[in-house]
């Protein structure tokens, strides 16, 4: 018997590995709670987006991923099948919506929840590490679409009743949607690096644009640090030119704190303009490594010290190099399926 969570005065869950049906090897797994006379089942199903990353997240959770197979038919249709019973579980779908195709992963991942939905599952949480298409939040240009909006209305129509998501682009998009959305944040995953790893005497938080000054400025709180900003104009969709640079840089190492990573064009005229203004050192913390291109080869033949990304996306192991590290967010998103499964508030994970 494995004790899951915390023991409280008014709660107390315990995973008790059952054995059932043909094959006595493959176990599923009750959480039982004693608050309220609730009893439920929990089940956790990986999409082909990330796979390795499910694994960590139900490792630290002591669970097993859910039987399901998901194969592409011969003219590119996506077919998929649970091959275990999910009737009146409590169940969590992790599928970052990115790399290789945006696209593809969000329509597996409305089947899945479909499937799950007609199966009867009594509640189906979309685990979102990556939210793809959220950099086309609005109508920056004429007759263009708000993706962002479109493929949350797809997930509710589809049957999730929660959203669990990992630093969005705009927070906003959490308005898109007319059911629970957890957003979760990377910066403890970041905070425990810096504090560990880095020298913090001479250093400053920098933000590479003016939409991303909220998310350096909470760990510049937490750090008790200065923050610097770069004022950018972006021409065209992964093009850009920077104005200037708010704040005194000279002379110090600058603690870059960003969301996404591209082509990493943006990021490279930002380290410049920083070394021009006097910048010693540079680290750079970015959640999503969605890494087009030649982008791994660029920074680490850039004056980097180091880039420090996530694994919400698949990351290209063979690619990072010498200055690229590669820090789990597993155990922030198995914290928040814990909490959310347990009827916790998801407010605490925050202030950790």
């Amino acid at each position: 018997m494995l004790i899951l969570g915390c023991r409280q005065a008014v709660r107390q869950l315990v995973l008790v590995q059952l054995f059932e049906g043909s094959n006595p090897s493959t176990p599923t797994f009750l959480l039982y709670g004693t608050y309220m006379g609730i009893t439920d089942e929990i089940l956790i199903l990986s999409g082909t987006a990330n796979p390795q990353l499910s694994e960590d997240v139900v490792k630290n959770l002591g669970l097993k991923l859910g039987n399901m197979e998901i194969r592409k038919f011969a003219d590119g249709e996506t077919f998929v099948q649970i091959e275990e019973t999910v009737r009146n579980k409590d169940t969590y779908v992790i599928q970052p919506t990115g790399r290789p195709s945006s696209s593809e992963s969000w329509m597996e991942l409305y089947c899945i929840i479909d499937a799950l939905k007609r199966a009867s599952a009594k509640r189906i949480t979309a685990v979102i590490p990556y939210y793809g298409y959220s950099r086309q939040d609005r109508k920056n240009e004429p007759r263009v679409p708000i993706t962002a909006k479109l493929v949350a209305n797809l997930l509710s129509e589809a049957g999730a009743h929660r959203v669990l998501a990992l630093d969005l682009h705009a927070a906003q998009i959490q308005g898109f949607f007319d059911i629970p959305v957890d957003h979760m944040l990377s910066k403890n995953v970041f905070l425990d690096k810096i504090r560990k790893d880095l020298d913090m005497s001479n250093s400053i938080i920098v933000s590479p644009d003016i939409g991303g000054v909220g998310r350096a400025r909470a760990v510049a709180k937490q750090l008790n640090l200065d923050i610097a900003i770069i004022d950018k104009r972006r021409d065209r969709a992964n093009e850009c030119e920077v104005m200037n640079i708010i704040g005194d840089v000279n002379g110090k190492d600058a603690i870059i704190i960003d969301d996404i990573i591209d082509t990493g064009g943006t990021l490279i005229k930002s380290m410049q303009a920083l070394k021009k203004a006097g910048m010693r050192k540079i680290y750079v913390f970015i959640t999503h490594a969605v890494c087009s291109g030649d982008v791994y080869e660029r920074i680490n033949a850039s004056d980097i010290e180091k880039l420090y990304i996530t694994d919400s996306l698949k990351v290209m192991k063979d690619r990072l190099g010498s200055k690229i590290e590669v820090l789990s967010v597993a155990p922030v998103i198995a914290d928040a399926i814990r909490h959310i499964h347990m009827e916790l508030s998801i407010s605490v994970l925050f202030d950790k």
